[in-house]
């Protein structure tokens, strides 16, 4: 980082705190009613904890980019024997299908000695169709019985009849790429080596914790029909924040798509099971215990995100109760055992949860004064403009140009969409949020299902969505009727804010009203060589995309033969060295110039292809989803964009209804 860009930083953070100081001295209706006192209190509270939050991410930026923080995976030691890992597949419910994904892509890891890698299926049901699925793959399986402790309680189970030095955990639907192993293990030889030769200044190495990745576009990419526009909202956590977590060795786990050291669990006592976050408390425990964590930033796994409204909010209500549960457990203020780095990072994240009851004070403030003229802030404007917007134009610059600044091309995030995101989940989560802090503990969980369930009582997850843009419309009208002139200019900061909450509520309404799915299967970019079959002749081709229930491909110009739509037909594809005979059907012919695109419908057998199949699908990650925000569509163009596409939606239907009388 240039000196320049390390003043503007260090500038942004003290005309901030300039402000606040202001703010907090100058400011506050001390002799104002005392629901006003209140929400004034709640609201600088709020600004103070918003740019605190603000200033540690700047801060480890800072950090990160002075000692060069970013990982680089070794190759294996070839003076050390790799050692034995055991892959865990933790289930409990889910669909065995969705299962098998997970099984069979952890049966294809590479490693230098297969022969020392173990899958095990730890299933919460002890269900005989799982165990099942172990012995079509020859792996092993753990059932629990009447498991009381939840996720942790059946890893323990499991982990009591292992004994690898290493261990991963998968969930069920985090399906493993073939090199997730060649990503990892190379990290504890090299931390095994390190302590050996200077053990006195190297300290060991707990887990390594790969991004959480998802193969389908989540809720705000696919509602907002943003598949090629934004990234997977938890990307920014999972490839920027907790990246920069492990580039000062306290990286947090997340659940799954981690590997462990098996002695540093056993010494901190297993997986806790007093709280529902036991991923986010375990890493704690181990760094508490003098176990560093790292975090890479390139996804070795993949899986399958929630995109129904309901499932997403109760998603993130586990956790964020279960966080702050573990923050309690881990008394994370006062704990002697935790460095201040780790401190620091662990408060971040506490803070993190109560960002959502944050946002309902800043949209609800100016609503007040606009509507019912409650003044929260005693403060002349002009004054107000030389104190207040440096510092905040400043601070939005410098965090816009720090997220996801360690991607070559692109960002991640911006503050934008940040907003939009925060404003989503806000009226879901801050009051789950405050009573978990209070100590009112909610009585049961469940795992998020992913199917994608969309009733009438769906939709009435819009309702806060929908009441909180139409008092913030009204507000805008009310505060701005009849005024000209100065009048116009002084309420500019009311008027601000007002519409900056009116755009994000209706990107959230947008989202709310979701979108019908069509597609039973994700498409994958794979380029794969075939050969289709036409008059008892294979002729070659080669794949454009894939999926299970489906391929697209292209044939040489001068392949000489023609497809029709309706043919049946079989297809080979050539994958590791192996032969996939697939079953198909030409559903529909495109072009590309003259050159012709097929889609075919194909079925595999439940045998040796499917399983290669299934390999060749998921291997990887799905390349058709960004890992970049595209930087010339803002959340204005977003929000047109919408309107026009429902807009026309709305038409149709509306044409067909109709046509029918």
């Amino acid at each position: 980082m240039s000196n320049k860009r390390r003043a503007v930083y260090i500038l942004a953070i003290v005309l901030s705190v300039i402000y606040l100081l202001w703010r907090v001295f100058f400011t506050i209706p001390w002799h104002a009613n005392i629901f006003t006192l209140i929400f004034a209190l709640l609201l600088v509270i709020s600004e103070i904890l918003s740019n605190f939050t603000g200033f540690i991410l700047i801060f480890f930026r800072m950090l990160a980019t002075r000692k060069k923080q970013d990982i680089t995976i070794p190759d294996y030691d070839p003076e050390q024997t790799v050692p034995d890992v055991d892959l865990i597949i933790v289930t409990h419910n889910e669909d065995v299908e969705l299962l098998r994904k997970t099984v069979n892509a952890a049966t294809f890891i590479d490693y230098p000695d297969k022969s020392k890698v173990h899958v095990v299926i730890s299933d919460d049901g002890n269900r005989p169709e799982v165990k099942a699925l172990a012995e079509h793959y020859h792996v092993t399986y753990s059932g629990v019985v009447d498991n009381k402790q939840a996720k942790s309680g059946n890893i323990n189970s499991t982990m009591d009849k292992l004994d690898s030095p290493l261990f991963v955990i998968f969930d069920t639907d985090m399906i493993p790429f073939s090199g997730f192993l060649n990503a990892t293990v190379p990290l504890f030889q090299k931390n095994f080596r390190e302590l050996e030769e200077d053990p006195d200044n190297t300290e060991p190495l707990g887990f390594v914790q790969t991004p959480q990745s998802f193969y389908n576009a989540d809720i705000f990419q696919f509602n907002l029909f943003s598949e090629k526009v934004i990234p997977n909202e938890q990307d920014f956590f999972s490839r920027d924040v907790n990246v920069l977590n492990g580039g000062n060795k306290r990286a947090l786990f997340t659940g799954s798509n981690a590997v462990f050291l098996r002695k540093a669990v056993d010494e901190v006592g297993g997986f806790p099971t007093d709280t529902i976050t036991e991923d986010f408390e375990l890493g704690t425990m181990l760094n508490m215990e003098g176990y560093i964590s790292l975090a890479t930033k390139v996804p070795e796994s993949s899986g399958i995100t929630p995109i129904d409204l309901k499932g997403v909010i109760k998603q993130r209500t586990r956790w964020a109760r279960g966080v702050i549960q573990s923050c309690r457990n881990l008394h994370i203020f006062t704990n002697p055992k935790l460095s201040w780095i780790n401190r620091l990072i662990l408060i971040n994240t506490y803070f993190y949860w109560w960002a959502f009851f944050r946002r309902m004070v800043y949209i609800t403030a100016p609503i007040l004064y606009a509507l019912f003229k409650i003044q929260v802030v005693n403060a002349n404007f002009w004054v107000l403009m030389v104190v207040w917007a440096p510092g905040y134009f400043l601070l939005h610059y410098v965090m816009g140009d720090t997220s996801g600044m360690h991607e070559t091309n692109g960002k991640i995030r911006n503050e934008r969409w940040g907003e939009v995101q925060e404003t989503f989940f806000a009226p879901y989560l801050f009051i789950p949020v405050l009573l978990e802090t209070l100590g009112i503990k909610a009585k049961k969980f469940k795992v998020t299902s992913k199917n994608v369930t969309i009733s009438f009582k769906d939709r009435l997850y819009m309702l806060p969505y929908l009441f909180l843009w139409g008092i913030t419309l009204i507000s805008i009208i009310k505060f701005n009727y009849g005024k000209y002139g100065s009048e116009i200019l002084v309420g500019s900061v009311i008027t601000f804010w007002l519409l900056m909450h009116f755009i994000n509520l209706s990107m959230c309404l947008f989202i709310a009203m979701g979108r019908r799915v069509y597609r039973k299967n994700e498409r994958f970019t794979r380029q794969i060589p075939g050969q289709v079959r036409r008059d008892k002749t294979w002729h070659p081709f080669t794949t454009e995309d894939v999926s299970e229930g489906g391929i697209a491909f292209t044939m040489p110009e001068d392949s000489g033969i023609e497809l029709k739509e309706g043919d049946k037909t079989d297809l080979q594809l050539e994958y590791r060295h192996e032969k996939i005979i697939l079953h198909g059907k030409i559903a529909r012919i495109s072009h590309r110039g003259k050159q012709a695109i097929y889609s075919a419908m194909v079925s595999v057998e439940p045998d040796r292809n499917r399983d290669y199949y299934l390999q060749l699908i998921y291997d990887g990650a799905n390349q058709t989803l960004p890992r970049v925000q595209d930087t010339w569509i803002t959340p204005f163009d977003e929000l047109y964009m919408n309107f026009i596409v429902r807009a026309q939606a709305f038409e149709r239907n509306f044409g067909r209804r109709f046509n029918r009388f």
